[in-house]
Protein backbone atom coordinates (compact mmCIF):
# COMPACT_ATOMS: atom_id res chain seq x y z
CA UNK A 1 0.00 0.00 0.00
CA UNK A 2 1.49 3.39 -1.16
CA UNK A 3 1.48 5.98 1.04
CA UNK A 4 1.07 10.24 0.53
CA UNK A 5 1.85 12.51 2.34
CA UNK A 6 0.03 16.19 2.69
CA UNK A 7 -0.42 19.26 5.09
CA UNK A 8 -3.32 19.98 6.51
CA UNK A 9 -3.67 23.40 8.61
CA UNK A 10 0.24 23.30 9.03
CA UNK A 11 0.45 19.69 10.00
CA UNK A 12 2.47 16.76 7.94
CA UNK A 13 0.02 14.47 7.52
CA UNK A 14 0.66 10.86 5.94
CA UNK A 15 -2.69 8.94 4.66
CA UNK A 16 -3.05 5.99 2.48
CA UNK A 17 -3.01 6.08 -1.61
CA UNK A 18 -6.90 6.41 -2.46
CA UNK A 19 -8.05 8.40 0.97
CA UNK A 20 -10.39 11.42 0.65
CA UNK A 21 -9.15 14.58 2.35
CA UNK A 22 -11.79 13.59 4.97
CA UNK A 23 -10.27 10.68 6.22
CA UNK A 24 -6.83 11.80 6.14
CA UNK A 25 -8.09 14.85 8.38
CA UNK A 26 -9.96 12.59 10.85
CA UNK A 27 -7.02 9.92 10.70
CA UNK A 28 -4.95 13.38 12.48
CA UNK A 29 -7.61 14.20 14.55
CA UNK A 30 -8.80 17.44 12.21
CA UNK A 31 -12.53 17.66 12.74
CA UNK A 32 -13.62 18.82 9.64
CA UNK A 33 -18.01 18.96 9.89
CA UNK A 34 -20.23 17.22 7.69
CA UNK A 35 -24.20 16.10 7.44
CA UNK A 36 -24.32 13.81 4.68
CA UNK A 37 -21.12 12.12 5.14
CA UNK A 38 -21.31 8.53 6.54
CA UNK A 39 -19.12 6.10 7.45
CA UNK A 40 -20.29 3.14 5.54
CA UNK A 41 -21.98 4.90 2.86
CA UNK A 42 -20.76 6.46 -0.59
CA UNK A 43 -19.87 9.84 -0.19
CA UNK A 44 -21.83 12.43 -2.37
CA UNK A 45 -20.82 15.66 -1.12
CA UNK A 46 -24.40 16.81 -1.08
CA UNK A 47 -24.47 19.00 2.16
CA UNK A 48 -21.16 21.15 1.59
CA UNK A 49 -20.08 21.49 4.64
CA UNK A 50 -17.01 19.80 4.15
CA UNK A 51 -15.29 22.31 1.80
CA UNK A 52 -12.08 22.84 2.31
CA UNK A 53 -9.15 25.06 0.70
CA UNK A 54 -7.02 23.46 -1.51
CA UNK A 55 -3.49 25.32 -2.39
CA UNK A 56 -3.01 25.56 -6.58
CA UNK A 57 -6.69 25.09 -6.20
CA UNK A 58 -9.14 28.81 -6.96
CA UNK A 59 -12.50 26.71 -6.32
CA UNK A 60 -13.38 25.00 -2.69
CA UNK A 61 -12.85 21.24 -2.83
CA UNK A 62 -15.45 19.31 -1.06
CA UNK A 63 -13.03 16.86 1.44
CA UNK A 64 -15.35 13.77 1.07
CA UNK A 65 -14.90 13.19 -2.08
CA UNK A 66 -11.36 15.11 -2.92
CA UNK A 67 -8.50 12.16 -2.70
CA UNK A 68 -5.26 12.95 -1.23
CA UNK A 69 -2.44 13.87 -3.57
CA UNK A 70 1.27 13.78 -2.87
CA UNK A 71 2.40 17.36 -1.72
CA UNK A 72 -1.54 18.85 -1.17
CA UNK A 73 -1.72 21.36 1.27
CA UNK A 74 -5.02 21.88 2.64
CA UNK A 75 -6.71 24.01 4.74
CA UNK A 76 -9.72 23.56 6.94
CA UNK A 77 -10.69 26.38 9.22
CA UNK A 78 -9.55 29.97 7.41
CA UNK A 79 -12.26 32.79 8.09
CA UNK A 80 -13.63 32.30 4.40
CA UNK A 81 -14.51 28.70 5.21
CA UNK A 82 -16.07 29.32 8.64
CA UNK A 83 -18.45 31.53 6.88
CA UNK A 84 -19.52 29.73 4.25
CA UNK A 85 -20.13 27.10 6.73
CA UNK A 86 -22.31 29.22 8.84
CA UNK A 87 -24.08 30.55 5.39
CA UNK A 88 -25.10 26.46 4.83
CA UNK A 89 -26.46 25.72 8.22
CA UNK A 90 -28.29 29.30 8.21
CA UNK A 91 -29.67 28.27 4.72
CA UNK A 92 -30.60 24.57 5.81
CA UNK A 93 -32.94 26.05 8.56
CA UNK A 94 -34.41 29.07 7.38
CA UNK A 95 -35.33 26.71 4.04
CA UNK A 96 -37.30 24.18 6.00
CA UNK A 97 -39.50 24.25 9.30
CA UNK A 98 -36.99 23.19 12.43
CA UNK A 99 -38.88 23.59 14.97
CA UNK A 100 -36.58 22.14 17.54
CA UNK A 101 -38.49 22.53 20.58
CA UNK A 102 -41.14 20.28 19.45
CA UNK A 103 -38.93 17.13 17.32
CA UNK A 104 -38.47 14.14 18.48
CA UNK A 105 -34.77 14.40 17.71
CA UNK A 106 -34.04 17.71 20.02
CA UNK A 107 -30.84 17.18 21.74
CA UNK A 108 -29.17 14.29 19.84
CA UNK A 109 -29.51 15.95 16.31
CA UNK A 110 -26.65 16.72 13.89
CA UNK A 111 -27.88 19.56 12.33
CA UNK A 112 -28.05 21.25 16.13
CA UNK A 113 -24.74 19.97 16.79
CA UNK A 114 -23.24 21.72 13.54
CA UNK A 115 -25.08 25.09 14.26
CA UNK A 116 -23.36 24.56 17.50
CA UNK A 117 -19.78 24.10 15.84
CA UNK A 118 -19.88 26.97 13.22
CA UNK A 119 -21.34 29.38 16.00
CA UNK A 120 -25.06 30.03 14.35
CA UNK A 121 -26.95 31.42 17.20
CA UNK A 122 -29.31 33.06 15.34
CA UNK A 123 -30.25 33.03 10.96
CA UNK A 124 -29.70 35.97 9.68
CA UNK A 125 -31.62 35.45 6.67
CA UNK A 126 -35.31 35.35 6.63
CA UNK A 127 -37.39 32.04 6.97
CA UNK A 128 -39.57 30.58 4.11
CA UNK A 129 -41.92 28.75 5.79
CA UNK A 130 -42.82 26.09 2.96
CA UNK A 131 -46.29 24.32 3.45
CA UNK A 132 -44.55 20.45 3.27
CA UNK A 133 -46.22 17.23 4.51
CA UNK A 134 -46.06 14.67 7.07
CA UNK A 135 -46.35 10.76 5.84
CA UNK A 136 -47.67 8.01 8.76
CA UNK A 137 -48.35 5.86 6.09
CA UNK A 138 -46.03 2.91 7.48
CA UNK A 139 -47.03 1.55 10.36
CA UNK A 140 -43.81 2.12 12.12
CA UNK A 141 -41.95 5.13 11.20
CA UNK A 142 -43.10 8.39 9.76
CA UNK A 143 -41.26 11.13 7.21
CA UNK A 144 -41.80 14.92 8.13
CA UNK A 145 -40.71 16.87 4.87
CA UNK A 146 -40.50 19.98 6.83
CA UNK A 147 -37.18 18.77 8.84
CA UNK A 148 -35.43 17.00 5.92
CA UNK A 149 -32.15 18.47 4.24
CA UNK A 150 -31.84 16.17 1.51
CA UNK A 151 -28.61 14.76 2.84
CA UNK A 152 -29.71 10.97 0.79
CA UNK A 153 -28.36 9.21 4.06
CA UNK A 154 -31.89 7.62 3.43
CA UNK A 155 -31.65 6.85 0.29
CA UNK A 156 -28.09 5.50 0.14
CA UNK A 157 -28.35 3.28 3.39
CA UNK A 158 -31.63 1.55 1.82
CA UNK A 159 -29.94 1.20 -1.59
CA UNK A 160 -26.15 -0.05 -0.74
CA UNK A 161 -27.03 -1.47 2.69
CA UNK A 162 -30.57 -3.06 2.59
CA UNK A 163 -30.84 -3.38 -0.86
CA UNK A 164 -34.57 -2.33 -1.30
CA UNK A 165 -34.29 0.94 -3.40
CA UNK A 166 -37.80 2.45 -1.55
CA UNK A 167 -36.22 5.58 -1.18
CA UNK A 168 -35.39 8.74 -4.30
CA UNK A 169 -34.81 12.47 -5.06
CA UNK A 170 -37.43 13.89 -6.92
CA UNK A 171 -37.89 17.00 -8.67
CA UNK A 172 -35.34 19.86 -8.54
CA UNK A 173 -34.51 23.10 -6.70
CA UNK A 174 -36.85 24.80 -3.77
CA UNK A 175 -39.22 21.67 -5.14
CA UNK A 176 -36.67 18.65 -4.50
CA UNK A 177 -37.66 15.61 -2.04
CA UNK A 178 -37.33 12.75 -0.98
CA UNK A 179 -39.85 10.31 -2.31
CA UNK A 180 -40.92 7.02 -1.31
CA UNK A 181 -41.26 3.81 -4.34
CA UNK A 182 -42.55 6.07 -7.20
CA UNK A 183 -43.67 9.41 -5.29
CA UNK A 184 -46.11 7.31 -3.15
CA UNK A 185 -46.77 6.95 0.51
CA UNK A 186 -44.10 5.35 2.40
CA UNK A 187 -46.67 2.33 3.65
CA UNK A 188 -48.01 1.64 -0.09
CA UNK A 189 -44.36 0.80 -0.83
CA UNK A 190 -43.98 -2.85 -0.85
CA UNK A 191 -40.33 -3.27 -1.75
CA UNK A 192 -40.01 -1.38 1.98
CA UNK A 193 -38.29 -4.41 4.87
CA UNK A 194 -39.57 -2.42 7.76
CA UNK A 195 -35.86 -2.87 8.63
CA UNK A 196 -35.37 1.05 10.16
CA UNK A 197 -31.95 1.63 8.78
CA UNK A 198 -33.19 4.68 7.06
CA UNK A 199 -34.40 5.90 10.42
CA UNK A 200 -31.08 5.06 12.26
CA UNK A 201 -29.24 6.88 9.81
CA UNK A 202 -30.83 10.44 9.66
CA UNK A 203 -29.05 13.16 11.07
CA UNK A 204 -31.82 14.92 12.04
CA UNK A 205 -36.09 14.26 13.08
CA UNK A 206 -37.30 13.90 9.47
CA UNK A 207 -37.18 10.07 9.68
CA UNK A 208 -38.83 8.65 12.93
CA UNK A 209 -40.56 5.97 15.12
CA UNK A 210 -44.25 6.26 15.60
CA UNK A 211 -44.80 7.68 19.28
CA UNK A 212 -42.13 9.09 19.70
CA UNK A 213 -42.17 12.54 21.50
CA UNK A 214 -40.22 15.89 22.11
CA UNK A 215 -35.89 14.31 22.35
CA UNK A 216 -36.76 10.93 22.58
CA UNK A 217 -35.23 9.86 18.87
CA UNK A 218 -31.48 8.46 20.05
CA UNK A 219 -30.47 6.75 17.17
CA UNK A 220 -26.83 6.12 16.25
CA UNK A 221 -25.52 6.41 12.49
CA UNK A 222 -22.58 5.49 13.71
CA UNK A 223 -24.02 1.46 14.30
CA UNK A 224 -23.65 1.52 10.49
CA UNK A 225 -20.44 0.64 10.29
CA UNK A 226 -20.28 -2.22 12.63
CA UNK A 227 -23.22 -3.45 11.23
CA UNK A 228 -22.01 -3.83 8.14
CA UNK A 229 -18.96 -5.45 9.55
CA UNK A 230 -21.07 -7.94 11.16
CA UNK A 231 -23.04 -8.93 7.84
CA UNK A 232 -19.39 -9.51 5.88
CA UNK A 233 -17.76 -11.47 8.66
CA UNK A 234 -21.50 -13.82 8.23
CA UNK A 235 -21.03 -13.52 4.38
CA UNK A 236 -17.30 -14.89 4.45
CA UNK A 237 -17.61 -17.28 7.49
CA UNK A 238 -17.52 -20.87 6.30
Amino acid sequence: MSVRTLRIDGRDVASADGATVLEAARDAGVAIPTLCHLVGLSPVAACRLCLVEIEGSTRLQPACITPVSEGMVVHTATPRLREIRRTVIELLFTEGNHLCAVCVANGHCELQDRAVEVGMDHARLPYRFPDRPVDLSHPRFGLDHNRCILCTRCVRVCDEVEGAHVWDVAWRGEHCRIIAGLDQPWGAVDACTDCGKCVMVCPTGALFHKGDSEGEKHEDPSRLAALQRARHARQEAP
